[in-house]
């Protein structure tokens, strides 16, 4: 008896042909994809910074014709890079790179592990089902913020299981001038289960109905250091090469100027993070300096090959109250580590951070342990 869905029968034979001739199309894409790279390469990047310079469009606009969307948003981000910076050049080759390696990597993806060929799959734009078993846990709201992508708006929202110790991140879309529909509010806490999506790391779930009202009073995560948080991203990179960030909570770091930006330098061994460009202008750095008034803090947020983004920070010593940090649970195991992302950083002795009014940042109480939304 075939499977129905509300929409009628399903007819397995005929959604394995779809997925064959899809799979035809995005194979036809990224063999184009690769020669425009080639031609790209060949001729210099010189003049891909001009205005008039209508290679990113029109190649993405085929990948989306062979029904690869991930491919057409990582060539959109090339667009994007050329209008980024003096430095431009060396970051859009790193992201040719990449995006040579993702074709490469479809290609043979039939000679890949399993957990890397779905990671492939994704990051094509294939969808997925969440799979697996669902994980019950009192799920403690970290952080929400919202993204441009393409024409879409995407929210970011992580979660930080109190029992089972793993982060999960929910992801949601909204049309063009509408936010996403699914809020939560940070600092809060939900009895809900959550079910993993495939692919390297296994961070994104779907989260079910809470099996009760929504709680404060949950232990933020202890966090580790700044060392401790760049090898975690390393590892997380040997299952999703593609992988821009990694959620980690820093534990003792100072937030300390740096030329014209800013970097969390760990108290306890001196190992900074240069906080990344776009942070540098949200008005949450503000809000984290004057938080942690000199004095280390810990925080929450994304690390990866452009720095740390802070999103969420606790009272200095708040968290170091409470259990171990194990944010690396939710995907990689140890293995390879990334030592470095820039180099040791100063001590934070002399940094000259003056004591500053915490008053204007904003906290959700949680029973002694207010968490700062700093997005």
């Amino acid at each position: 008896m075939r499977a129905t869905t509300g929409g009628g029968p399903v007819d397995p034979e005929a959604a394995r042909r779809r997925a064959e001739r899809r799979a035809e199309r995005i194979t036809g894409g990224a063999l184009e994809l690769e020669q425009r790279l080639t031609d790209l390469l060949r001729g210099g990047i010189a003049a891909a910074d001009r205005p008039d310079y209508g290679l990113w469009e029109e190649t993405a606009a085929r990948m989306v014709d062979a029904q690869a969307p991930g491919l057409a948003a990582r060539v959109r981000k090339l667009g994007a890079i050329t209008t980024s910076g003096p430095d431009w050049p060396v970051r859009l080759l790193e992201e040719c790179a990449l995006l040579h390696l993702l074709d490469s990597a479809w290609l043979r993806r039939e000679h890949l592990p399993a957990p890397l060929a779905a990671t492939v799959r994704t990051r094509v734009g294939l969808t997925a089902a969440a799979e697996g078993p669902p994980l019950r846990d009192r799920w403690l709201v970290l952080a929400q913020h919202d993204t441009p992508d393409g024409k879409l708006v995407a929210r970011r929202i992580w979660l930080y299981g109190q029992e089972s110790g793993r982060t999960t991140l929910l992801l949601s879309f909204g049309a063009p001038g509408r936010a996403p529909a699914r809020s939560l509010t940070v600092g809060t806490t939900i009895d809900a289960e959550v079910t993993r999506y495939p692919g390297g790391g296994r961070l994104r779930g779907d989260l079910g109905e809470p099996f009760g009202t929504l709680a404060t009073g949950a232990a933020p995560p202890r966090g580790g250091t700044t060392a401790e948080a760049t090898a975690a991203y390393g590892r997380a990179l040997r299952d999703d090469p593609w992988l821009d960030t990694w959620p980690v909570t820093l534990r003792d770091a100072i937030p300390v100027p740096s030329g014209g930006g800013w970097q969390l330098v760990g108290a306890s061994d001196g190992f900074a993070l240069p906080i990344t460009p776009e942070a540098l202008s949200r008005s949450g750095l503000w809000k984290l300096v004057a938080l942690a008034g000199g004095r280390p803090v810990s925080v929450f947020g994304e690390c990866g090959h452009r720095g740390f983004d802070p999103l969420a920070a606790w009272h200095p010593g708040e968290a170091d109250a409470h259990g171990p940090d194990t944010h690396e649970r939710g995907g990689s195991e140890r293995g390879v580590g990334a030592r470095d992302m820039g180099g040791a950083g100063p001590t934070a002795r002399g940094t000259g951070v003056r004591e500053a009014d915490t008053s204007r940042a904003s906290a959700q109480e949680a029973d002694g342990c207010p968490i700062f939304a700093l997005v």
